[in-house]
């Protein structure tokens, strides 16, 4: 059996077929589901998929594609869902300075805060990480007290970036990157424990 640690299965893109989905991907041997959030207006979806569906676990955050100049209000939001018993992490939270790095500096204070929150609930949290690799490692590394765990969502870094990862006590997200002929992500992975690996499919990439 699989479990697939990271699939944005309440987005629009699976409202036509979506119960025939979850029969695939059951029938494909994965066994349960964690949807990271994205903002506030995915939440009502992905409670509602984690009420009727118990293998289908939810996570609440701020992507970081998503902070923008309202990003406090959006995490007061996300503060008010930690202790709702349908929530078992933080995320997807972290830094994204692929598409845009006009709100870098809140992406960073936003990352900073649901670090926090994770600390509080005692929750893990998953990073997105997206041309911020190192910055988030830091970041991580400086906030960790020993409490701290979670996982590098879309793992694509080199060995010595995963050995850090490794010795922060966090896990790597593999998902279709490791196909890519030029990424190389395949041959890090295979230097790294299978216990410090996690699937993820990432569908649809955000």
């Amino acid at each position: 059996m699989f479990i697939d640690t990271h699939a944005h299965i309440y987005s629009k893109e699976f409202v036509d077929d979506f119960e025939e989905m979850l029969m695939r991907a059951s029938e494909a041997g994965v066994s349960d589901i964690f949807m990271p959030n994205i903002d506030s207006k995915s939440i009502d979806s992905m409670l509602e998929i984690a009420s009727k569906h118990s293998n289908c676990h939810a996570m609440i955050g701020l992507h970081p594609c998503h902070v923008k100049e309202d990003y406090k209000n959006e995490l007061d939001i996300v503060e008010k869902y930690l202790h709702d018993d349908k929530i078992v992490g933080i995320g997807e939270i972290g830094i994204d300075l692929y598409w845009d790095k006009t709100f870098y500096h809140e992406q960073e204070d936003a990352f900073r805060r649901q670090i926090f929150m994770a600390k509080s609930s005692g929750l893990p949290f998953v990073i997105h990480s997206r041309d911020s690799l190192d910055i988030t490692i830091d970041i991580v590394s400086e906030m960790q007290d020993g409490s701290l765990k979670g996982i590098f969502h879309c793992f694509n870094g080199s060995k010595t970036q995963a050995q850090k990862i490794i010795d922060i006590g966090f896990m790597m997200g593999i998902g279709g990157v490791i196909t890519y002929k030029n990424a190389g992500v395949d041959i890090v992975v295979a230097d790294i424990p299978l216990e410090c690996l996690v699937l993820e499919t990432d569908a649809p990439v955000c």
